[in-house]
């Protein structure tokens, strides 16, 4: 099927739910999804945002942002716990934060009078190491129109970007839990350092990165296109500075660059799903 094929499916499919909310994280494909969703259905459809301490602010800012723009009704869930098999943090951390996450969103949903909820989940993630989709495959009333239009992240952004969305070429982003090693108690205060981290790193031009937390080791990784920026003693000395203010004893740059899903290298057999 081409991409206009697919579009014209994922409007027809989204106008057969005549009722939905969209779990929208401000992302690329759930800015899309929140855009055709608004406008096939109108004031039928309404976008909500879980802000926790795995979200970064960042993230949040921008999808008021978007909603305003866009017009449709945005509602903002605030949590400031993580779950306690969240917080241990095991190798399908995902499955159990979708779980927590999606089963609030879609309780905040139901209030509203929706019974459907959308995730953003698009045809690449299936062939990603995804424990994430489990969860959604088994929560009742989760649907991914995404996924059933067969609609890639390049299909995303080539659309996004027709519709004139800002979103259509922005960096991929993942929770800031996804910056801690498996088996690595997640806490507060070790979320809030790689965040105050990668905004240090967003303020001085840095486009894709991670700040992957390593007990009191920053290990830094930007896109391989942007290393030779790190050729500046200036640079280093301010880097080294700031990130021992933010907490960390260490600040290390991962020689390979970015790497989508770089800790999940310690687990056999799977491939990277960041």
């Amino acid at each position: 099927m081409d991409l206009d094929g697919k579009y014209e499916r994922l409007k027809s499919i989204l106008r057969g739910y005549g009722h939905a909310a969209i779990a929208f994280s401000g992302g690329v494909d759930s800015s899309f999804l929140a855009k055709v969703a608004f406008d096939e259905l109108g004031e039928n459809a309404i976008a909500i945002t879980l802000a926790s301490p795995m979200t970064p602010k960042s993230e949040i800012r921008s999808a008021e942002e978007f909603a305003l723009t866009l017009g449709i009704r945005h509602i903002i869930l605030r949590d400031a716990n993580i779950e306690d098999k969240v917080a241990d943090n095991p190798s399908d951390r995902c499955y159990h934060c979708k779980k927590v996450e999606f089963g609030g969103i879609l309780a905040e949903a139901r209030k509203h009078g929706i019974e459907i909820l959308l995730e953003g989940s698009n045809a690449d993630d299936v062939n990603d190491y995804r424990p994430g989709l489990q969860a959604v495959a088994e929560l009742p009333g989760v649907e991914s129109p995404l996924r059933a239009a067969e609609l890639a992240k390049a299909d995303i952004r080539e659309l996004s970007k027709r519709l004139g969305l800002p979103t259509w070429n922005k960096p991929a982003m993942a929770c800031l839990a996804s910056r801690i090693p498996y088996g690595e108690k997640i806490t507060v205060e070790k979320l809030s350092r790689v965040e105050k981290a990668e905004d240090w790193l967003r303020a001085r031009g840095f486009v894709q990165f991670r700040v992957r937390s390593h007990g009191d080791i920053a290990r830094i990784e930007v896109a391989p296109s942007e290393r030779a920026k790190w050729f500046d003693e200036r640079l280093m000395d301010e880097a080294s500075e700031a990130f021992r203010a933010f907490g960390f004893l260490y600040a290390a740059l991962e020689l390979s660059g970015y790497r989508m899903g770089s800790l999940n290298r310690a687990l056999s057999g799977l491939e990277e799903a960041r």
